[in-house]
């Protein structure tokens, strides 16, 4: 008889209405893994850049028919998930999402986990890069809840997969089937875009921006038959404090003096939120046009595609 296994897969998650935007941007800039200081001082700052920032992050969510599709993207990927698991093994596996900073949350999930009895548990991000401020963060989350309801429960974490050949397939056959039909390819530049983070971050040892580059040399090595002008870059920055580059917004600008058409590919998205759906579709797309950019074509995430969830269930079967 097959074991109980509980798949719990995490991600940032967004806010599901418009009224829910600014607790939501609390709950980020609350976390200690975005800004680093102690209490009442964290507080107070979180509550003054949601406040600030609200407003035009709800004019953001307007665009997307107010509110964030990650959750239910999300929920796709765990269907399937959970059905392909199920066809593939002799245990029965149960898949849970949890959202870090906004529902559902960790402290709810960990109570239907624990309801569910498993044998195991396996911890899965929809973080293909590890980063402090998004896996690890999640992690500490799931854990401090779970002790907090005595979940004594065995359990594994599948921590990266930046180069893993299902996640980086996924995207080159994505990124071929869009060249395949072009007639002038020389005219076209990649940019690989991942979300940035503040340059003290990396220097402090995270390894994210390294593990982006993997990813993003995998791909192209994937495409080398293509001779394709391609470049890594970062997008939305916040604030002050000076990021990892070079800027997604730069780039652009760049192809534009070099009168190169933009093939843009989100390398760190696993799925569509604000930072693809307005960012890169909308924002970027009229920045392109501002610099004389002709065309401007923009790469799916890799969202429920075969391929990157087969992948996702072998790492679960083989962990």
């Amino acid at each position: 008889m097959g074991r109980k296994k509980a798949v719990v897969i995490f991600n940032l998650g967004g806010p599901d209405c418009l009224e829910a935007v600014k607790p939501f941007l609390f709950n980020l800039f609350y976390d200690p893994a975005i800004i680093n200081l102690p209490n009442p001082l964290r507080w107070i700052i979180a509550k003054i850049i949601s406040s600030r920032r609200a407003p035009i992050a709800r004019e953001i969510y307007k665009y997307m028919g107010g509110k964030s599709p990650i959750l239910e993207q999300t929920e796709m990927q765990r269907t399937a998930l959970e059905k392909s698991l199920n066809e593939n093994s002799d245990d029965s596996y149960k898949c849970f999402i949890f959202m870090r900073y906004w529902h559902p949350f960790a402290k709810d999930v960990v109570k239907d986990v624990k309801a569910y009895t498993p044998d195991e548990i396996i911890l899965l991000p929809l973080y293909p890069q590890y980063s402090v401020t998004t896996t690890g963060s999640g992690l500490i989350d799931w854990h401090k809840n779970a002790v907090e309801i005595s979940l004594d429960c065995p359990f594994k974490v599948i921590k990266e997969y930046p180069d893993n050949n299902f996640f980086v397939e996924t995207i080159a056959d994505m990124i071929r089937s869009r060249i395949d039909k072009l007639e002038m390819k020389s005219e076209y530049r990649i940019l690989l875009s991942a979300h940035g983070l503040p340059k003290k971050i990396i220097e402090g040892g995270d390894p994210y921006q390294k593990q982006v580059e993997q990813t993003c040399a995998a791909v192209m090595r994937e495409l080398e038959a293509e001779k394709l002008d391609h470049v890594i870059c970062y997008q939305s920055r916040v604030g002050p404090l000076e990021w990892i580059g070079p800027s997604t917004d730069d780039e652009i600008k760049r192809a534009g003096k070099d009168k190169k058409n933009i093939i843009m590919v989100p390398v760190a998205f696993v799925s569509e939120h604000s930072e693809t759906l307005v960012e890169l579709d909308i924002e970027y797309k009229e920045l392109a046009a501002e610099y004389g950019i002709k065309e401007y074509i923009r790469i799916d995430t890799v969202g429920d595609q075969v391929k990157f969830i087969d992948g996702l269930v072998k790492m679960v079967l083989e962990i």
